[in-house]
């Protein structure tokens, strides 16, 4: 399958690297192409602009800074993402005073719900957006794999995609559709939470699991 990622930071660069491995055709887009060069030789990964990314993906993955989600997903061009399920996995985060970060939207709006405002024609779907990197693409390095993840989304065929590949790529078994891309508010808003346990822990290797 191509999979187009928007973001070569630190998110972008895992889950690339693990569809890589998995014989996925995975493209990253990179502002600065030459500064993971040599990664994305040895991931065996493509790296190219924005609209080339997206482009490229049939599955395409949003993880970008938050701050910079709309405008890069414009950028990569409305024509080139028209039709296409987009995993959003970025959060809303305000770094602006420090740590712990804010949130710039929440409570009647989301990151989520502001990108398929922008771009009615992509199925936007919100998931992975409550973990670390390392978590995303190996769940089972965690207590077995025993936590959850969410997916929220307009599109019902949509989340049914994105649960099965979430599944089929990194071994999610605990995946809670939680409705339309409304709900991206309440996972969007787990953040202040993560940021503050992983403040407390002194490290990110920890997830939610709900137990129902």
């Amino acid at each position: 399958m191509k999979i187009g990622i928007l973001g070569s930071g630190m998110v972008g660069k895992a889950l690339a690297a693990k569809l890589t491995e998995q014989g996925q055709d995975v493209m990253v887009s990179s502002r600065s192409p030459e500064k993971v060069a040599a990664w994305a030789a040895d991931a065996g990964v493509k790296v190219g602009s924005l609209s080339e990314t997206a482009a490229h993906g049939e599955i395409m993955i949003n993880a970008t800074k938050g701050d910079a989600s709309v405008d890069a997903l414009r950028a990569a061009g409305e024509a080139n993402l028209a039709g296409k399920i987009l995993m959003d996995i970025a959060n809303p985060l305000d770094f602006s005073r420090g740590m712990p970060p804010t949130l710039w939207v929440s409570n009647t709006d989301s990151l989520g719900e502001q990108i398929q405002r922008a771009f009615p024609q992509v199925k936007v779907v919100k998931t992975l957006n409550t973990l670390n990197a390392n978590l995303m693409v190996n769940p089972g390095g965690l207590g077995g794999g025993e936590h959850t993840i969410f997916v929220s989304g307009n599109d019902a065929a949509a989340k049914a995609e994105v649960s099965r590949l979430l599944a089929e790529w990194f071994g999610w078994r605990d995946i809670i559709d939680l409705g339309d891309i409304t709900t991206a508010r309440g996972t969007e808003e787990l953040l202040p939470v993560w940021v503050r346990l992983m403040m407390m822990f002194g490290h990110a290797n920890f997830q939610f699991k709900i137990v129902r």
